[in-house]
């Protein structure tokens, strides 16, 4: 049986909501700030979340399921990364266009570079010198160079970019277009959209199909990416830039995640107020867990 807990987010609720692995039921909340929106594990292993309505990130120790400390992180934000040393974070500030580097010790703001209107995701290079914001107005990436904090290419991409991820060798960064059905795969080498795949769901209106989250495996060879208001997530073979299933789930599938053993994907619905487990082999839906109030992200913990 699976050991550990998957942490949910909610808009909603001022609480995280803790998954059993092993039964896939609820088992607790913890209390967190306001608003909580985009969830990741920091380098030493806590669980850090931003609060878009309390301008700040909870820092959760799972050990302990308590709060560690507060990091202030600008007017409201909603998606971060974390620099690969865990010193810097890097936060979209959506009202101010705005993405800031701020000192994960003190909570110091080190630089504020201007972007597109409403940045929203947040994504570091392996390496730590290249950061990429995208802008939802702008339908751009931004590829910021770290060490001089200055942009160095807007990339065009489908219209109201959102979340990003990068195959494993760092070659390529998938972007997800929420209003354009579609992920363009930017080369990081060049800093260009090489391809771009175009989701389809029978039944689903093109408008309604609305890519957000994305997840990749450690090999490379596939990804995953929930659809939205199209309550399906897509199973894409990476190499032949093809949709190989695609798989239903609750209302506006919004973000996803992987266990360690990449045997299932937990996919967050914004709208059905629950998780989706999905088996990865399989490409079927295991069970549906009702969590928190809109629902945004998650984070497995082994």
């Amino acid at each position: 049986m699976a050991q550990g807990t998957a942490y949910v987010s909610s808009e909603k609720d001022q609480a995280l909501t803790m998954i059993d692995l092993g039964t896939l039921t609820v088992k607790g909340t913890i209390p967190t700030c306001k608003r909580g929106r985009h969830i990741q594990m920091t380098p030493d292993k806590l669980i850090m979340v931003a609060c878009t309505d309390s301008n700040a990130a909870d820092v959760i120790n799972p050990a302990t399921g308590k709060s560690v400390r507060r990091i202030p992180l600008g007017d409201e934000p909603e998606a971060f990364d974390i620099s690969p040393d865990g010193k810097t974070i890097y936060v979209s500030n959506e009202d101010e266009g705005a993405t800031s580097f701020i000192n994960a010790a003190n909570g110091k703001v080190i630089k504020s570079i201007k972007v597109g209107k409403e940045p929203e995701g947040v994504k570091v290079s392996a390496d730590g010198k290249t950061l990429y914001v995208t802008s939802e107005v702008a339908s751009l990436v931004h590829a910021i160079d770290v060490a001089s904090a200055k942009v160095v290419k807007n990339i065009k991409v489908g219209k109201r970019p959102r979340r990003m991820a990068f195959t494993p060798d760092g070659k390529e960064l998938w972007v997800t277009n929420e209003l354009d059905a579609s992920v363009s795969i930017i080369d990081t080498a060049t800093q260009a959209v090489t391809a771009t795949i175009n989701f389809e769901v029978k039944g689903a209106r093109a408008e309604d199909i609305s890519p957000v989250g994305v997840v990749m495996t450690r090999d490379g060879k596939r990804a995953f990416v929930a659809l939205g208001r199209a309550n399906h997530v897509a199973f894409v073979d990476v190499a032949q830039r093809k949709v190989t299933n695609l798989v239903l789930v609750g209302k506006r599938a919004w973000n996803v995640a992987l266990d360690k053993a990449e045997a299932r994907l937990f996919v967050v619905n914004g709208l059905s107020d629950d998780v989706t487990v999905v088996d990865v082999a399989g490409a079927k839906a295991l069970k549906s867990i009702p969590v928190g109030r809109v629902p945004y992200g998650l984070v497995v913990v082994e």
